[in-house]
């Protein structure tokens, strides 16, 4: 970004960390794949089956993945799949980060090359100020979709409850450990990601807020612009600081009648 744009910018919503936080939540959640292994020790030691892989990935159709394990009766393993389909919040989760990180791009630059019709009426604001609302709102509702989403993921990937889904397991001559749990660490990030990209655009409300010309309105304050000769000005000025007491005595004149 070079430095005009910088200085543009400087009073308006901090665009730059929302890119960055969207972009880091749905990378973490986005890309990420998991591995977990187990291991069926049958009675009889050669069809024992010590390294069973069982690999699964974004958006998380766990019932779509599935393994092969031995039965300890000899012959072809038994193929077994996974419980749960938690695809609609990770990737509703995804969905939001993206989109914000889109509309944030778009809004730095409204900010940088349009910075004039952005303010014209304060109609440009006070779009950015609803939009921005609407997307701190998704952020809540998928970050915490996401996080009970991510707890169920990590039941279902639990290797101690796939293994009850080996029918040789429950065979007590038969003896069934985990060898490798997921490793979740990024998933973990995800979620903090999620929230902490709530956090900023609910602190981007106010900054927009500033820009929408409602505070203004809110508390009855009016910008009053009186153009006059240049030349009035210059040969009599007292004559110019007088006009402009009387048109404020007008008006707040005008607004007292308007009360009663």
């Amino acid at each position: 970004t070079s430095i005009i744009c910088q200085m543009v910018t400087a009073s308006l919503p901090p665009s730059l960390l929302p890119q960055i936080f969207a972009i880091f939540a749905f990378s973490t959640c986005g890309s990420y794949s998991g591995m977990f292994k187990m291991s069926v020790e049958c009675k009889n030691r050669t069809e024992s089956d010590l390294s069973i892989e069982v690999k699964f990935e974004y958006p998380f159709r766990l019932h779509q993945v599935y393994f092969d394990a031995t039965t300890c009766k000899g012959g072809s393993a038994e193929r077994l799949f996974l419980v749960g389909d938690y695809s609609s919040s990770a990737e509703f989760f995804v969905t939001i980060a993206v989109f914000s990180f889109l509309y944030s791009m778009a809004a730095l630059a409204v900010y940088c090359f349009i910075l004039e019709k952005y303010r014209e009426n304060c109609k440009g604001a006070q779009i950015d100020f609803i939009v921005s609302a609407v997307f701190a709102f998704m952020w809540l509702v998928s970050s915490c979709a996401w996080a009970k989403g991510l707890s169920d993921v990590k039941t279902a990937t639990d290797p101690e409850r796939v293994i009850t889904l080996i029918s040789a397991c429950d065979k007590p001559e038969n003896s069934c450990r985990e060898v490798h749990d997921p490793k979740v660490s990024g998933l973990n990030t995800s979620v903090a990601f999620g929230f902490i990209n709530l956090i900023l655009w609910i602190g981007n409300l106010w900054f927009v807020f500033k820009e929408t010309g409602w505070i203004s309105a809110l508390s009855g304050t009016y910008l009053i612009v009186i153009s006059l000769p240049s030349s009035k000005w210059i040969n009599d000025p007292t004559q110019g600081l007088a006009i402009a007491y009387r048109l404020g005595l007008d008006l707040v004149r005008d607004d007292r009648q308007k009360l009663l």
